[in-house]
């Protein structure tokens, strides 16, 4: 079986040394390479001197780091993991082992930590509220949605369309695996500080708001019919408010004194209707889509059951 290790890196020099080197030691047997971003310190020389396979990628953005590993790089197993150093390196035989064993496409990291500099509360708040709304729109069943620590198998990794460029990956990754109704798993493992020298690349309210709207692009592809159904009634139900005193004044006067607002109402109505007639095409749309993306990843092989 082979192993794939993915690091995508953007100065990371404090922190890929001991990546490396962990990850080496909990599966030998891996070959594990760090995609550099555009980096302008020392991090290719020392994940090379660690023992990686050091690649790069110019497009500067997670997103655009990950989906081109999932290109270039060909195994049975992948490990994607933050160069960070604070994710739980031992933990991974754990998970892949999890991952073949009930013969899932995913398995997700929850992160478990004491330390509030590891985990900042704007951070871990920003997660629950993005958690909670995947969760309303997708029935999501993960509780850690952000988490970059994750083992796919090759069906998973293959038929992921590449959408993202930056942070926004991990929830791609997630709704990607949702609406195709993969077998996914979540393991708590331990989350820690950042090496000294380190400094996270994660911008709370900037990234936060592009999650944010990752998640309201997707819904639109992926629950047309939802969003522009509620939009439909939205504006159905605006145009019969406004529309009251116009009857009423009509039944009394037999006249329309307020024209503006006749044609305010009759307005919404028509944005109703060609709401819901878009939001009926577009789920059609988006079905056959669902499907060809479904017959891909179910033409690939599952993960190997262990021996």
């Amino acid at each position: 079986m082979q192993i794939a290790v993915l690091i995508p890196c953007h100065n990371e020099e404090a922190a890929i040394g001991s990546v490396v080197r962990d990850i080496r030691a909990a599966l030998p047997e891996a070959a594990v390479y760090v995609y550099d971003n555009n980096s302008t310190d020392r991090t290719c020389q020392i994940a090379a001197a660690a023992g990686a396979i050091v690649r790069s990628e110019t497009r500067q953005g997670k997103g655009h780091v990950v989906c081109r590993m999932f290109a270039d790089i060909e195994a049975d197993v992948y490990v994607l993991v933050d160069g960070d150093d604070t994710y739980d390196a031992p933990s991974a035989p754990r998970m892949i082992e999890r991952l073949r064993s009930q013969q899932l496409d995913m398995v997700s990291a929850v992160r478990l930590s004491s330390s509030r500099a590891a985990y900042r509360p704007g951070h871990v708040f920003g997660n629950r509220l993005l958690t909670g709304l995947v969760a309303s729109l997708f029935e999501n069943q993960f509780s850690d949605i952000l988490s970059g620590y994750r083992i796919f198998s090759r069906r998973f990794v293959k038929s992921f369309p590449a959408l993202v460029s930056g942070f926004e990956i991990e929830t791609a990754l997630t709704v990607h695996a949702l609406e195709l109704r993969m077998p996914v798993a979540e393991m708590e493992t331990p989350y820690k500080d950042r090496p000294a020298g380190s400094a996270s690349k994660l911008h709370t309210f900037r990234d936060g708001f592009r999650i944010l709207r990752t998640i309201l692009r997707l819904v639109l592809e992926e629950r047309p019919l939802a969003l522009l159904g509620w939009l439909s009634v939205l504006f159905a139900l605006t145009s019969v408010v406004i529309a009251i005193p116009v009857f009423e004044t009509y039944a009394q006067t037999g006249l329309v004194p307020r024209l503006p607002t006749a044609v305010l109402s009759a307005s919404l109505i028509v944005l109703a209707f060609l709401s819901l007639a878009s939001g009926l095409i577009l789920e059609m749309v988006t079905l056959g889509r669902r499907e060809s993306k479904r017959l891909r990843y179910l033409a690939l092989p599952a993960p190997p059951p262990p021996d």
